[in-house]
Formats: C-alpha cells, structure tokens, sequence
C-alpha cells in the first residue's frame, strides 16, 4: 500500500514531467485496472474507469503473447492514432503508467520524459 506521501510524490512526478511537456491524459494505475493517480489536460473526456479496465486486459493479452515467443515480457506498449496516441510502460511488476498524447507532440519526447517519470516513481517506491 502507498503512503501519502509516495502518492503526492507520484502526482507531482506526473504533474511537472509529463502533464506540463503538454501531454493530454496520464494515467498511473495498477494491473487490476485500479487508477492509483489520474491526470488530464482539462480539454478532453475520458472514462477512466473503462479505460484502465481495458488498458489492464491489454497489457495481460500483450504479457502472454511475449511469452509465446520466448520474451519474458514488453515493458513498453505504444499504440498510434490520427488524432491521440497512447504510450503504456510497465514502472514495477505490479503497476503501469499510461500516458496519451496528440499529434503535436513527438514520440521521443514522450519516451524521453516517460522513462524520467518512471525513473522517479520506482526511486519512491523503493524507500517505501
């Protein structure tokens, strides 16, 4: 179980790497489909709750694949569209970060920024 102030660490990660590099929706949730912490740019909707429950059963569908091909696992899921893009990364064995951005922004940026934010949470997560 997280403590407060692994979460407020959690959001403010989110918060100055991802949502201010302008992405649209950043979801750090576990495998059960739990939102643990939820941002979003104020502009769009998204039902959060089917998303992570879907985005869960993805990650599980894409995990048993990589082990039919002799893959442990893909840490690093990434889905283009015309207009949004979604970004999933595993941060510990138990949980991921999701991270959805629009055609304004590069991937690279994305990655970049992504693995920095990763790199912070599994730091917090270590004192725990």
């Amino acid at each position: 179980m997280l403590t407060q102030e692994q979460l407020d660490y959690i959001d403010n990660a989110i918060q100055s790497h991802l949502m201010e590099a302008g992405l649209d929706h950043v979801i750090y949730m576990d495998m059960g489909g739990n939102a643990i912490a939820k941002h979003d740019n104020g502009k769009t909707r998204l039902d959060s709750t089917s998303f992570t429950a879907l985005a869960a059963g993805n990650f599980a569908a894409v995990d048993a694949m990589a082990k039919l091909v002799g893959e442990s696992e893909f840490s690093l899921l990434f889905h283009k569209g015309k207009k949004l893009s979604i970004h999933f990364s595993k941060v510990t064995d138990d949980t991921l970060l999701i991270a959805m951005f629009n055609k304004d922004i590069s991937l690279g940026l994305v990655r970049l920024k992504v693995a920095e934010t990763v790199g912070r949470i599994s730091k917090i997560l270590a004192k725990g």
